[in-house]
């Protein structure tokens, strides 16, 4: 009987794979596809194609470039090896063994020989194509018009050029060592290279094979120790960044030396291939290495220990100089120059009255902190909602007697949050299709409070639209919380907010934003990004249909422009009637020669960036040069992405420009209106407050380069990031603050930071950079007397808590109910002195507790005030009158309040309150409070003199008894509950309905009643 045969089996497996192969590779170019057309759609939306078609065929170009050549030369190599294989191999184990390999391989070998070739081609060309930037920066580089002092090379060469050739000499040397690999398996393979034989084990033909590719090799090692001289502006070698005393006098010698060995290493090989055995080729490679050995490294070792270590500072000097000046150049801090300032502590109250530019704008409100306050109060509906860390902008409105006033506001947008929809109401229709943006911008000022809550009355609040910036368009389409893709104009109509009375109001987009997917093609397509089969079926989509996605503002501007570093903190701002997010640029290289490198993650982390949950946190790139060379904004309603030139003259800026035409608008293009809110970036601030406080000593009058160089040596005078006062073990951040500097007829809106010495904790100097369109980018540096002791803000910090008054206020805040939140602790030129003013909110526990401002402390030297207002705490510190110039900068609740209970713009005072008066103000509780405060106080000082006062003991005893009874006959009986601290709003649930009633309008106030807790202030 016949065998079954296996013949079905193996037909259907015939079948089966070349199926699976095919489908393979068709998902995978759908796949590919679908990526790219949907990219492609989005360049399109935004006019910015020319940066994906750019980017496309360089990619291209040098995939198909780098990938031919690599497949080229190992397939050569291959085919040269077989070629040169030898006609008669003798009979031995080894080539018997080998037999049955080359049988199975000539057969298929043009096969083995495409594939092999191939495949190195193809991870060729991968690599290479992601190297896109590196090449059209060495095509289209343009010159610096500075030369290094090493070389006397144009900075271009560095930056631009040197990447490139670094990149091409790895590239090849990696090409010819993997040919002399597949050259050697392939002679090993047909005999070529006959390890267990007696005589003569490598043909003369492959000898002479492998002979050329390592003389190649060797050529190409001269050429890296030629760059390698080059790439010596780099060292680290020395105390500073740069061609240090040794790297100039040992290790470039050494490279010179080291090239010519290797090229005589390479003449070697390519004598060998005339002489007998590999006697020649490796005494080469043995001096080679000997050399590399003993002159690349044994040599500048020895000269580093013992001829620039006993005199290191001497010896540096030069090097130190150049890298001082290559440093300030390239991170702009060329220009700053530092200004003593006295920091007097002998201040008269009237001379603080006086600070009319400094005084009324100081910030009380904390946008890091006052999130919360903005949800309870401004969240209108459970479907909005506000970023975890506010923003700070300044508007300029028409005072209450007619004029302009320009002043700080903590700003957000009201952005889509769909986690607050009930459960019920979350499908695909409500996420995609009806809940679709955001709606509306809130500000507050930040010199103001009303009752301790934001005084949006005189900002920006509410919905429908309230207040005097002029606000137009208050859709947020494209925000920093937007969902991932929305489509618009559908069938479905958009939620747009609370409508008149107890109404919800509707909207449908009539943009140009998104991409129109009203074809069944585009639907498919965005199906399969997307992974959702309902934008395919569904019938809401009608052929005006958009769909909306890379809605990040930050994620937009980084496709548009790809070549630019952006700043974690982009913005939002009414900029002719519009909602528009501005986001700051960065041209950023690390190929600047002597100078300093910084890593952009570690110096821009701060205590903000740490918690905050919308700031983008910087890539761990290091960098040596960064220019804030564009502003880009985005319309919060439509997507319109904007380039505009800011530094026109940075040549990394105009050498992207000259890769990527039209797609950077000039600096004359910028409206005055949009002028007028940008401001000094965060990122490139930090970076450069970090460098400054090293690179300071330049600008030290009277001193030559060698001295300043010396004083750099030394890092005596180093200053650096104080660590943030809310002990969170991270830098202090940055402020916004509205100040007049020193030897300025006028407040400016500017950048600031204190900076402590590097040995101790206390004050070393001030930092402010300026963001008014006349003083843009002005560096004020204020240099504090070396010799004095001033507390830095941590110092400061601890001494304002361990303060017998702010003792007491906290010890009543921080009840089993509530929580103190310390805000921002500026740091401010006041009086010819640093004034530090903190202000301190109180939240009651639990979710829906929020903060408010119930104190605020003032510091001036050793002298400390705590009050309800900024005006009060100065009058404790300098005397009565000192707080007059406060009058517009507002005040604390004059009571722990409970706020009304749908918590939307609730912001009136509460029963007895003063609202935002100016300093001093109060209910009769609240003097009461401080009349019993400052009796017990008055009575501790008595007695803590040697010897006791007991007059003024008695006295003040009296005076604590007389506020007790006043405390006895104005708090409510002793069995009340005791009361939140902060409102506690009971109908910002964020499963609120849709249809809820709308909040009460912020004019309507909410009562307050006094706390009992007031009353456990008595003792005994």
């Amino acid at each position: 009987m016949a065998s079954t045969s296996p013949r079905p089996v193996l037909t259907r497996a015939k079948v089966i794979v070349p199926v699976a192969l095919v489908l393979a590779v068709l998902i995978a170019f759908v796949t590919v596809f679908t990526r790219f057309y949907t990219d492609l759609l989005f360049y399109r939306s935004v006019n910015f194609s020319k940066v994906f078609t750019t980017v496309i065929y360089t990619r291209i170009l040098l995939f198909v470039l780098f990938g031919v050549v690599m497949a080229v030369v190992i397939g050569t190599n291959i085919v040269l090896a077989y070629r040169l294989r030898p006609p008669v191999r003798p009979l031995s184990t080894e080539q018997q063994n080998l037999e049955r390999y080359r049988s199975a391989v000539e057969p298929y070998m043009k096969l083995a020989l495409v594939a092999v070739a191939a495949l190195f081609g193809l991870a060729a060309g991968l690599s290479a194509s992601g190297h896109w930037r590196t090449w059209l920066l060495w095509v289209n580089g343009v010159k610096f018009g500075e030369t290094d002092p090493q070389f006397h090379r144009d900075i271009s060469y560095y930056t631009f050029t040197y990447p490139f050739q670094r990149f091409l000499l790895g590239f090849l040397l990696t090409a010819v060592l993997l040919s002399l690999l597949v050259t050697i398996l392939t002679h090993y393979l047909f005999g070529g290279i006959q390890l267990q034989t007696p005589r003569e084990r490598v043909t003369p033909a492959a000898k002479a094979h492998i002979s050329v590719l390592l003389g190649l090799v060797a050529l190409l090692k001269a050429w890296a120790y030629w760059l390698d001289r080059f790439g010596s502006v780099f060292s680290s070698r020395g105390v500073a960044t740069g061609a240090s005393y040794t790297d100039v006098h040992a290790v470039l010698p050494a490279k010179l030396i080291l090239l010519f060995i290797s090229l005589a290493c390479a003449v070697l090989f390519i004598y060998n291939i005339f002489q007998r055995g590999w006697t020649l080729p490796l005494v080469g490679v043995g001096i080679l290495a000997l050399s590399s050995a003993v002159i690349g490294g044994i040599y500048p070792t020895f000269v580093q220990q013992f001829q620039v270590r006993p005199n290191e500072a001497t010896r540096e000097t030069p090097y130190i100089e150049r890298n001082i000046t290559a440093t300030r150049d390239a991170y702009g801090i060329d220009k700053v120059r530092s200004e003593p300032y006295a920091a007097r502590t002998d201040v008269t109250a009237a001379k603080v009255a006086a600070d009319t530019g400094t005084i009324p704008n100081t910030r009380l409100l904390d946008p890091s902190k006052v999130s919360r306050t903005f949800q309870q109060l401004q969240q209108i509906r459970g479907y909005y909602t506000f970023p975890k860390t506010l923003d700070v902008d300044r508007y300029t409105v028409r005072g209450d007697d007619g004029k302009d006033v320009t002043g700080d506001y903590v700003v957000s947008v009201r952005e889509l949050n769909q986690a607050g929809l009930g459960t019920e109401q979350r499908n695909w229709i409500n996420d995609h299709l009806t809940y679709t943006h955001g709606k509306g911008f809130v500000a507050a000022p930040s010199t103001t409070v009303d009752n301790g809550r934001p005084a949006f009355e005189q900002g920006e609040r509410n919905l429908p639209q309230e207040g005097d910036f002029g606000v137009t368009q208050d859709r947020i389409y494209f925000g920093e919380m937007s969902p991932k893709y929305s489509v618009v104009g559908t069938r479905q109509v958009e939620i747009d907010g609370p409508g008149p009375g107890n109404t919800q109001a509707t909207t449908t987009y009539n943009g140009d934003g998104g991409v129109s997917i009203g074809s069944t093609f585009r639907q498919g397509l965005f199906a399969l990004r997307f992974g959702e089969k309902n934008l395919l079926l569904s019938g809401d989509i009608t052929r005006n249909s958009r769909i909306l996605y890379e809605r990040n503002p930050r994620d937009r501007v980084s496709k548009a422009a790809p070549w630019l570093t952006l700043d974690g903190d982009p913005y939002p701002a009414v900029v002719n009637g519009k909602i528009t997010w501005i986001l700051d640029g960065y041209t950023t290289s690390d190929g600047y020669p002597y100078s300093a490198r910084r890593t952009l993650g570690d110096v821009t982390a701060d205590a903000v960036t740490a918690q905050s949950g919308n700031r983008a946190q910087q890539p761990p790139d290091q960098v040596n040069y960064i220019r804030n060379s564009v502003k880009a904004t985005v319309d919060a309603y439509d997507g319109t992405v904007t380039l505009y030139a800011w530094d026109e003259k940075d040549p990394v800026l105009r050498t992207w420009m000259k890769a990527f035409p039209d797609t950077v608008q000039p600096k004359k293009a910028i409206s005055p209106s949009l002028m007028e809110h940008l401001r000094y970036p965060e990122d490139l601030f930090k970076v450069q407050r970090d460098l400054i406080g090293q690179y300071h000593v330049a600008d030290t009058p009277g001193r030559t380069p060698a001295q300043v160089a010396q004083d750099f040596y030394s890092q005596v005078d180093f200053w650096q990031v104080s660590d943030s006062p809310d002990g969170s073990d991270q830098p202090q951040p940055p402020f916004y603050v509205y100040s007049q500097l020193p030897g300025r007829t006028k407040p400016t809106y500017n950048l600031t930071s204190p900076l402590i010495s590097a040995r101790s904790s206390k004050l070393a100097a001030y930092m402010a950079v300026s963001s008014d369109p006349g003083t843009y980018g002005q560096f004020t540096l204020l240099k504090l007397p070396s010799g004095d002791t001033i507390s830095g803000p941590v110092q400061v910090q601890s001494a304002i808590e361990s303060n017998a008054d702010v003792v007491n206020k906290l010890t009543l805040w921080r009840g089993a109910g509530s929580q103190t939140i310390e805000g921002n602790l500026l740091t401010l030129p006041v009086a010819g002195g640093l004034l530090y003013v903190e202000p301190y909110y109180v939240q009651a526990r639990g979710s829906t507790g929020y903060p408010t401002l119930q104190g605020v402390a003032a510091a001036y030297g050793e002298r400390i005030g705590f009050g309800t207002s900024l005006g009060e705490a100065l009058d404790k510190v300098f005397g009565s009158g000192a707080g007059a110039a406060a009058a517009g900068a507002g005040s604390g609740a004059d009571s722990v309040t409970n706020g009304d209970q749908d918590g939307a713009g609730a912001d009136g005072a509460g029963s007895g309150a003063t609202g935002g008066s100016a300093a001093g103000g109060g209910t009769a509780l609240q003097d009461a409070i401080n009349d019993a405060d400052r009796a017990y106080q008055s009575g501790q000082t008595a007695l803590g003199k040697n010897p006791p006062d007991f007059t003024a003991y008695g006295q003040s005893q009296s005076d604590l008894a007389a506020a007790l009874a006043r405390l006895r006959t104005l708090a409510p009986p002793a069995s009340t509950p005791p009361v939140s601290p902060s409102p506690s709003p009971t109908a910002r649930s964020p499963s609120a309905s849709v249809s809820a009633a709308p909040p009460r309008p912020s004019s309507q106030p909410a009562a307050a009643p006094t706390p009992t807790s007031a009353l456990t202030a008595e003792s005994g």
